[in-house]
């Protein structure tokens, strides 16, 4: 099942606020509903928010096809609907260069853009595998961040398709979900996908990862990125630079799966990149609290990126 597309002139989505205790189908008509599930993360992860951005975009064309100025103001919040994932803004500025053809021109590009990503799905599945195979041998115990499913890429995902993509070739040895606080997208969303693919897990606090690490519970760390800058710096969900420095203790393998379209070659290093605070309510009700959705990884921690295209050895010199 696919976790975004446009189904009769809407765009529908899986609630993802709702998993895992329902599996309830959204459909979005206007530019301001999806920009709604979007900010409630009804619908996140890097692939499936530049899917999102170019059906907003589609959206707005249909809407405001004789209004340039009201159909300009809706792209723009489409874009900036959250600031850290390029690949929202990317989805929605690819789609609306075919605005002067007209709204089916517009959402043509956009399904584009969907089944572009569905196979850079596939493809990341099949070269990371190779490479965990090749950098922990058979049966590797995998430790992974936030989710990273079909649910952030439309189908199969990222770093969590690496993982179903070795247990359907018999060389998974396990798998630590860690849980991703505050809105534990690991405990609720990635135990749910597995469930789903009947690969048995098991779930950490986001802190046990790098004393299980340490312990030699976990042979390599796979997660993926919301954004990767020039020089090889990983924004990701907050807690990857903890378990960056774990796997970096341990001495063990962290990889990066993320298509190529999160790979953003305009910046040149993390600390040039807005992180989104989501305020204190997602953290406590006693006070108040920082709470950013993301950190920054130095690109000297991470062993190697996988992209649709390529294996990028950071640990060997090589830049994105």
């Amino acid at each position: 099942m696919r976790t975004i597309d446009w189904v009769n002139g809407a765009v529908e989505i899986i609630d993802q606020t709702a998993l895992p205790g329902e599996l309830r189908v959204l459909r979005l008509h206007t530019v301001g509903e999806l920009i709604a599930a979007i900010q409630s993360l009804a619908v996140r992860g890097a692939p499936a928010l530049g899917v999102a951005g170019a059906f907003g975009v589609a959206l707005a064309a249909r809407v405001h096809h004789d209004d340039p100025v009201a159909l300009a103001v809706a792209v723009q919040k489409v874009e900036t609907a959250r600031p850290t994932a390029v690949n929202l803004a990317r989805g929605a500025q690819r789609a609306a260069r075919m605005l002067p053809y007209g709204p089916d021109a517009v959402l043509a590009e956009a399904c584009v853009i969907r089944d572009s990503e569905i196979a850079a799905s596939q493809a990341m599945a099949m070269l990371g595998a190779d490479l965990v195979t090749s950098l922990c041998g058979e049966r590797p115990r995998m430790l992974t961040h936030c989710n990273t499913g079909g649910l952030c890429a439309v189908t199969i995902g990222t770093a969590l398709g690496v993982v179903g993509e070795l247990h359907r070739r018999g060389r998974l040895g396990g798998v630590i979900a860690s849980e991703t606080r505050p809105l534990l997208q690991g405990a609720r969303l990635t135990s749910w996908e597995l469930t789903q693919w009947g690969i048995g897990h098991r779930v950490a606090v986001d802190s046990a990862g790098p004393f299980l690490m340490a312990r030699g519970e976990i042979d390599a760390v796979i997660l993926g990125a919301d954004r990767i800058c020039a020089n090889g710096d990983v924004i990701n969900k907050v807690g990857t630079y903890s378990h960056a420095l774990g796997a970096r203790r341990a001495g063990i393998p962290f990889v990066v799966v993320a298509p190529e379209t999160t790979v953003d070659l305009d910046t040149p290093s993390g600390d040039l990149v807005e992180i989104e605070d989501r305020g204190a309510a997602e953290v406590t009700a006693f006070g108040d609290a920082v709470n950013p959705a993301f950190d920054i990884t130095p690109h000297d921690l991470v062993t190697a990126i996988v992209t649709d295209r390529r294996v990028i050895r950071l640990d060997r010199g090589e830049k994105p």
